[in-house]
């Protein structure tokens, strides 16, 4: 009796214990908490391409925008800790967001399980061909002329491109019109028409606009100039001191998802960023770092841009409009 006992106990574990050895078993979703076209969505795409290939399973991209990417972040938060939803966040949804929103619905350190830091990438500061500010000094003395009355684009409130605004209005004494759109693509795109004088992009978002002369590049955030804009000076160099903003873009699991699941696709990332194909997708001509590293550094990285970007929100007085 007591060996019958046992024997139905093991059956008991045996699918759990199959269904960890086997991941992943079926397809995986990778959820974009922003529309189709930004970095975000195409990090998101190369990547699941590289997990289909090593992992032998479908990974299934699902854009699901909304709310400054509160509605995809919170699915993910909410899903089954399986390693079958997993997404790609950032800065904008797990650090800018919890100061933003006082009562955010998910908890950008305790509802999530890291994966992997997948790269860091200045944002340019971009204006139409036909505004008249040809330097960051230009725009800011215009800006002093015309309070409130120059308009700029953002892929949305609370976005890195948002605070990239906000931040320099703070340090020069400066107020923007912020015209905020759903997406980075809807928001070039009313730059490069004419519709808002200036724009903080993505580099390699705005880059082939830039050589192609449909929009003029004023700046950098990073604190050195990226090689694929090597003419552009850095907003410090443009008379700005102190100015540094970097975007990141990062794999996230829903809180409690298994070690050994984090750790297969850490593996499977990393191993994919360090590929030439990659790199040329995600980092053309050097306009971003793709990084890697730990689940426990990107833990790290969370936490202390949560701290930073409190500190702009409350200085700048940005809020989720």
């Amino acid at each position: 009796m007591k060996l019958l006992a046992m024997f139905v106990l093991a059956l008991g574990f045996a699918p759990a214990v199959l269904a960890q050895v086997a991941y992943p078993a079926r397809a995986v979703k990778i959820v974009v908490p922003y529309p189709a076209g930004g970095y975000y969505d195409v990090a998101s795409r190369v990547l699941g391409q590289k997990f289909s290939e090593a992992l032998g399973q479908p990974f299934v991209i699902e854009n699901r925008p909304g709310a400054n990417a509160i509605v995809g972040t919170e699915l993910t938060a909410k899903s089954a800790p399986d390693g079958y939803t997993i997404m790609m966040g950032g800065i904008g949804p797990h650090a800018i967001n919890a100061s933003l929103y006082p009562k955010l619905s998910y908890d950008p350190v305790k509802d999530f399980a890291p994966i992997i830091l997948v790269s860091m990438t200045p944002n340019a500061l971009v204006a139409n061909p036909g505004f008249a500010a040809k330097s960051v000094g230009e725009l800011v003395e215009a800006a002093r002329a015309q309070a409130g009355r120059i308009n700029y684009a953002s892929n949305g409130s609370g976005s890195s491109v948002h605070l990239c605004a906000e931040l320099l209005g703070t340090m020069t004494g400066t107020k923007f019109n912020h015209v905020p759109f759903k997406g980075s693509a809807p928001a070039i795109a009313a730059t490069l028409g004419g519709q808002t004088q200036f724009a903080f992009a993505t580099a390699g978002d705005v880059l082939a606009h830039i050589r192609g002369g449909k929009l003029r590049a004023l700046a950098v955030t990073s604190a050195k100039r990226i090689p694929a804009l090597a003419d552009t000076p850095t907003m410090i160099e443009a008379g700005v001191p102190g100015y540094e903003a970097t975007a990141w873009f990062a794999l996230f699991a829903p809180a409690g998802t298994p070690r050994d699941v984090v750790g297969k696709l850490n593996a499977v990332a990393g191993k994919a960023l360090q590929t030439e194909e990659v790199r040329e997708r995600l980092a053309p001509q050097g306009s971003a770092d793709l990084v890697g590293g730990t689940p426990e550094h990107l833990a790290g990285l969370v936490r202390s841009e949560i701290v930073k970007w409190s500190k702009v929100v409350k200085e700048s007085g940005a809020t989720a409009d």
